[in-house]
């Protein structure tokens, strides 16, 4: 663990997994923005319309302001300097200046409430998106390290690229308020404008810059912050906490987290320096040009050319350009870095399932009659070249009981995953009632499959719903689901909880009660008979169960799938015998198969290892 550990993140930025830091992929981000932007208008299209009306109007109030100034300071001058009366209009220009000035104000207000809707509405409507396209993947989706990372930062970009949405609103307003602003400054000296947005470039440049090396940083931090987590939950979490105690490992796991983190640390800190000291210098050139400007318009008007007004609307204008250009490239330079991030979140979108049905795919039989049949059948997990199954052959007839036994890494789970193809055949044929698995619809094919997995999920949600998640439809059918905790004896656990078939499971929420491991697999068990399918399969369903809880399921196990097709997987050589025929895997493949008592007559694999089992008890 130490290695693996400590080795965790050690990638640099020129390695296969940190992105090439080019100018070409920095443009190429902003391909993103179309489908972010249609993603944004289909979470809130109305929000999305009302805040670019609040954003365009606040963005013109600014110079409508500074030209209502201008008129009423000419006017004052001419007044206290040429003793003319003031125009008949002038307090209704200041009173334009106040319902100006209320007018800003309440848009910004409304653009703020806009801003806060979307958020939220995009929030909520990603973080769905996001859930959905993760259950349509399959399990070589979720088994592939790097598509696994891009899941992960699909998920916490996701969510976070909140301040996008809002940054491209804000560079709306800010290009059409610098816009305004331009055209006043250029009516009266057109290249004062021009030199505003040369000297504010280099510290756009800069800024992209380091935006882009950011990023690159992050991408490259990835493997390391998946340690992070990983060192975070090992150290605190229940499943855990007896062998950190007990082994003396909190400190070592301190230790690892530590250095990780610290290198992290170094890592951040150093480009954050190159950023300060890059950003501070290329800044001031900004700063140069803007009071450049400004000197020459207070020179102009030293020399009469412009009037005190006129000095007022520039001096105010230029100082509103100057700053808002800058603003523009800066916030233009964010939503590019944004744009990168949402390069995960939209290749996440982009993956796609390779199990999945056909067009008009055949729906599954029902009732099935002639069953299943294994042909040739090989399988090899994705990225690795050995044989987990090898020219695997059998068949499971309708109401047949059979049983996969072998030592671990056989093959048995395996199995069971082509069998509900939760993965495809690498070669050779699975066939159900003499038509490859692969024609069948997939989530009618499913609906015909009950199977508890050895590593069953605990659901942290009430008794009830535990058990309902095995047929969700019948979620408000609580006769159903009382029926089946009655067949897995989850009936008496649950009548035991404070709150009956209501009450929250686990320990994650306050008033939770958590369950022993045979207590949670009753639970599961239910589930399995919940469904009450073609196909029962059990992956050592007694696992947590006690010898005399264990009699008890399979003496009704075996009234249960009666009428049904059952495979069961089990090291427990007491409930594989009740099987009508049993396979024996070895190296991946078939080595025996038949019932208990012509196996044990054999004297094959199947009575070595049962004859090792019994010793134990004897």
């Amino acid at each position: 663990m130490s290695s693996t550990v400590s080795d965790a993140g050690k990638v640099a930025l020129g390695s296969p997994m940190a992105p090439p830091s080019k100018w070409r992929r920095r443009l190429n981000a902003l391909r993103n923005m179309p489908p972010v932007l249609r993603m944004v208008w289909d979470c809130a299209p109305k929000v999305v319309l009302s805040g670019l009306v609040f954003r365009i109007l606040v963005a013109i109030v600014p110079v409508a302001t500074l030209e209502v100034t201008k008129y009423i300071i000419d006017a004052l001058v001419a007044h206290a300097n040429r003793k003319v009366a003031l125009p008949d209009y002038f307090w209704w220009l200041v009173a334009a200046e106040f319902f100006l000035a209320c007018l800003a104000t309440m848009l910004s207000r409304l653009t703020d409430f806009s801003d806060t809707v979307l958020a939220d509405r995009f929030t909520r409507y990603i973080s769905t998106r996001i859930m959905e396209h993760a259950s349509r993947l399959d399990l070589t989706s979720y088994e592939d390290p790097l598509v696994y990372d891009r899941m992960e930062r699909a998920r916490a970009q996701g969510t976070d690229r909140v301040a996008l949405i809002r940054a491209m609103g804000q560079l709306l307003q800010q290009v059409i308020t610098t816009v305004s602003l331009a055209i006043g400054i250029v009516f009266y000296a057109p290249w004062l404008f021009l030199i505003l947005i040369v000297a504010v470039l280099p510290a756009f440049v800069g800024e992209t810059h380091y935006s882009f090396l950011g990023y690159s940083l992050n991408f490259q931090q990835t493997r390391a912050r998946r340690e992070l987590d990983y060192l975070r939950v090992l150290g605190g979490s229940k499943e855990s906490v007896k062998e950190v105690k007990l082994f003396g490992l909190g400190p070592f796991l301190t230790k690892q987290y530590a250095e990780i983190t610290d290198r992290l640390h170094r890592q951040n800190v150093a480009l954050a320096k190159r950023k300060l000291v890059a950003g501070t210098l290329l800044t001031l050139v900004g700063t140069a040009g803007y009071y450049g400007t400004y000197a020459y318009v207070i020179y102009e008007t030293a020399r009469g050319v412009f009037s005190i007004g006129t000095l007022t609307f520039l001096a105010g204008a230029i100082a509103g350009a100057s700053s808002n250009i800058q603003t523009v490239f800066s916030t233009f330079s964010g939503i590019a870095d944004q744009a990168l991030f949402m390069t995960d979140l939209l290749q996440f979108f982009s993956v796609r399932p390779r199990v999945v049905s056909k067009p008009n795919a055949r729906p599954a039989p029902r009732p099935i009659r002639h069953g299943f049949e294994f042909k040739d059948v090989c399988f090899s997990y994705p990225g690795h070249s050995r044989m987990v199954l090898s020219n695997a052959s059998f068949t499971l007839q309708p109401e047949e009981r059979i049983a996969l036994v072998g030592e671990n890494g056989q093959g048995k789970t395996t199995i069971v995953k082509l069998l509900t193809r939760l993965y495809d055949v690498t070669s050779g044929q699975i066939l159900l009632d003499n038509v490859d698995l692969r024609e069948y619809d997939l989530e009618d094919l499913w609906k015909e499959i009950g199977v508890i997995f050895q590593d069953f999920v605990r659901y942290e949600m009430t008794a009830i719903q535990n058990i309902a998640t095995g047929r969700i439809y019948e979620w408000g059918n609580e006769a159903n689901i009382r029926a089946a905790a009655e067949k897995s004896l989850a009936e008496p656990v649950i009548r035991k909880l404070p709150r009956g078939y209501e009450q929250i499971l686990g320990s994650r929420f306050e008033g939770s009660v958590d369950l022993s491991g045979g207590e949670w697999q009753k639970i599961a068990l239910a589930r399995a008979y919940l469904r009450d399918a073609q196909l029962l399969i059990l992956d050592e369903p007694t696992a947590a169960l006690d010898a005399r809880a264990e009699h008890e399921v399979f003496e009704r196990f075996a009234e249960l799938t009666r009428g049904k097709m059952s495979v069961l997987i089990s090291h427990r050589f007491s409930t594989v015998r009740m099987a009508d025929r049993i396979l024996v895997l070895d190296n991946g493949k078939i080595a025996e198969q038949g019932p208990h008592h012509e196996l044990l007559k054999n004297g094959g694999r199947y009575a070595e290892m049962f004859e090792l089992q019994a010793s134990n008890y004897r």
